[in-house]
């Protein structure tokens, strides 16, 4: 994670690199905003198609973080051409391309190059109106904190990655965890921001690659409060305490807890900290939500099929500056 970017301001950039959001925002209207995003990775299952349609999803998800809709968007990917055959690249653009069209943007185009090992994603564009911008500084002490997914999809595809195949099929060990897993990074988080945006929530972010302290960090920080999350209330998927006392974690994690260990206020133990440093692919969005509309805010969710949670508290930030609190 990058502590120093350049911090470009223009009249019409709402928001930029300074607080570390999810995506760029940029005003064309008084009642309306572009949101530009770009996420690439390698992959993190075998099947190309759903490889293809996790990215697109998490590619559309820094949009849905900021509160935006997606528009269109530009397939980006590095194919290593002489070792494995295009055809299985047109597969993973079929995977993405069925996401996209079941969040109803566009892909237009895009830019693939010969690369030593494969990476797709995309660069989306959407729109959001300037009232209803979801972004890291607004969160403010007495809010409660909703995460509308699991997490543990690090560990599943780690674990994934170092078994035998069969460990993965129908009946093997990992099938409950890599079935649950690729369906909650599949689902868009179209539904979320759309009851976000319903309740005018002001504060959150999506729960990526930076683990869920890493980005709880970055609001935090932003926000200028901390935020006390409550361990054995955060959804977790099946089967990841058992990966996590396997060993399955991923390079990611260690390169979080790097980070973000000088912002913890206490520590809970080395297990907790792999698990809630573990890196998301299309994780769910964590909202900062007034007290008030948390149970009706929790109850959509779950209505709309989310295995949602009230994870923790907005409370001010200590003397210390430590923005997160485990308990």
């Amino acid at each position: 994670m990058l502590r120093h970017l350049p911090s470009p301001s223009h009249p019409d950039l709402i928001i930029g690199t300074a607080t570390g959001d999810d995506a760029a925002v940029w005003r064309v209207a008084d009642d309306r905003a572009l949101v530009a995003t770009v996420d690439v990775f390698t992959p993190v299952v075998d099947d190309p198609r759903t490889w293809g349609a996790i990215a697109a999803a998490n590619s559309s998800s820094d949009v849905y973080a900021m509160g935006g809709t997606p528009m269109f968007a530009l397939n980006i990917a590095g194919w290593p051409v002489d070792t494995l055959d295009l055809d299985l690249l047109a597969d993973v653009f079929a995977g993405a391309s069925e996401v996209a069209e079941r969040g109803k943007w566009i892909v237009v185009g895009g830019h693939t190059i010969d690369s030593a090992e494969p990476f797709y994603g995309q660069s989306v564009v959407g729109e959001v109106h300037p009232d209803r911008i979801i972004s890291n500084d607004g969160a403010t002490a007495g809010q409660l904190v909703i995460l509308t997914k699991p997490i543990g999809a690090g560990l599943i595809t780690t674990a994934l990655k170092r078994s035998a195949a069969a460990d993965a099929l129908p009946g093997g060990s990992l099938f409950d965890s890599y079935t649950a897993a690729v369906q909650s990074m599949t689902r868009l988080n179209d539904e979320a921001a759309r009851i976000a945006r319903a309740h005018m929530i002001k504060a959150g972010t999506d729960i990526t690659g930076f683990g869920l302290l890493g980005h709880l960090h970055r609001v935090a920080a932003a926000s200028n409060v901390q935020i006390r999350l409550v361990q054995s209330a955060i959804p977790l998927f099946p089967g990841v305490a058992d990966l996590l006392a396997q060993g399955a974690i991923p390079g990611g994690t260690g390169r979080n807890l790097e980070y973000v260990l000088p912002f913890l206020e206490n520590d809970p133990g080395t297990d907790s900290l792999h698990l809630l440093a573990d890196p998301q692919t299309s994780g769910g969005l964590a909202l900062c939500i007034a007290a008030d509309q948390a149970d009706d805010v929790l109850a959509e969710l779950l209505a709309t099929g989310h295995q949602a949670a009230v994870i923790g508290e907005v409370v001010p930030q200590p003397e210390s500056g430590h923005t997160l609190h485990i308990g």
